[in-house]
């Protein structure tokens, strides 16, 4: 890494040891860590900071530390997950890519959606993209690989709506079986067949909730679980509803649901098109539905990426990796086409 140039420097207040200790990092870990990111060098003494590099990294590495340094007031041991968390949180990639004027003040007045049990902030400019579309669309996909939000952030939204009264109830719906939804054989009622397909939309709600209040609104049918195939002939007014895994959709089921929505409701579809699971040579209702409302009024597409990811830091490698190899593969199969044509 060549960065010689002096591009920002700060001063870390109060001057406590044990403080920058843990800011620092074992070995300066949590140091190397941000300049890896950031594509800069952070040289200290004692808590006086020097930044070498590009101005804006440099600058959005001294905003970092500041919010580290006072998170260590109350946390005792900062963690590399928490440093990789607090990199998406403060937007990095925006502050690497925008240039001198600020990004949309609509999207940057999205600052927390407020459930019962707690509080969820959207990390980076693109879930803030999300939340800001989902807030204002009727419907709205998220696309993009795992452990980027697309989920979570819409159970938060549909939550949030629900408790503030401005839909009546929330809907999941999930294709329950992945090559075409044949449920026959499954075990128990419809709900015992299609919970375990959708655990992690349960999972979200129990931590915004709390269990009882969510075994309660299930009871009542505020809070209402259904599999795709049973969603036909259905028009569903006030309600927030929530598709996950479309990717495993057809086109069918894909228009079917979309043609569901009744007034006052909002739909969130999320899904992954690189793991599609249907059977060889059926389309995607997601990426169909990509292709063909693209351009349709009030109706929001947010795409993420790998630099999205806010798990562990190796899941964002590895979806990278991924990419990388789709892309090389798919740069071959266009080659030997060229080939035989030729």
């Amino acid at each position: 890494m060549e960065t010689h140039t002096l591009a920002h420097s700060i001063t870390l207040e109060p001057n406590d040891a044990r403080r920058l200790a843990n800011l620092c990092g074992q070995f300066d870990q949590h140091l190397r860590q941000i300049e890896q990111r950031l594509d800069i060098e952070i040289r200290n003494r004692g808590n006086q900071f020097a930044i070498y590099g590009e101005p804006k990294p440099a600058k959005a590495a001294g905003e970092l530390l500041s919010f580290l340094y006072k998170e260590t007031d109350s946390q005792n041991h900062l963690t590399p997950d928490e440093i990789h968390l607090a990199l998406q949180q403060a937007g990095v990639e925006e502050l690497l890519n925008k240039g001198d004027e600020e990004g949309s003040s609509e999207v940057d007045q999205v600052v927390l959606i407020r459930t019962k049990k707690c509080s969820v902030r959207p990390r980076g400019l693109n879930q803030r993209k999300y939340v800001h579309a989902v807030q204002s669309n009727d419907i709205n996909f998220g696309i993009g690989p795992a452990g980027t939000g697309k989920t979570y952030l819409a159970v938060a939204c549909a939550v949030e709506a629900l408790l503030k009264d401005q839909v009546e109830r929330i809907l999941l719906v999930r294709p329950a079986v992945e090559a075409g939804e044949k449920l026959g054989f499954l075990p128990g009622d419809l709900s015992q067949k299609v919970d375990p397909y959708l655990r992690p939309l349960y999972d979200a709600l129990y931590e915004m909730l709390g269990f009882e209040t969510v075994g309660k609104l299930i009871e009542r049918n505020v809070i209402e679980v259904a599999p795709l195939a049973y969603m036909r002939g259905r028009t569903l007014n006030n309600a927030f509803v929530i598709l996950d895994e479309s990717q495993n959709t057809t086109r069918e089921q894909m228009k079917m649901f979309l043609t569901r929505i009744g007034f006052g409701s909002t739909a969130v579809i999320t899904g992954d098109p690189s793991q599609v699971d249907l059977p060889r040579g059926q389309a995607s209702g997601l990426r169909h539905a990509v292709e063909v409302l693209g351009k349709v009024n009030g109706i929001s597409f947010t795409h993420f990426g790998a630099k999205d990811v806010v798990r562990h830091p190796l899941v964002q490698r590895i979806v990278e990796a991924y990419d990388i190899h789709e892309a090389d593969r798919e740069m071959d199969v266009s080659n030997k086409a060229g080939e035989n044509a030729a």
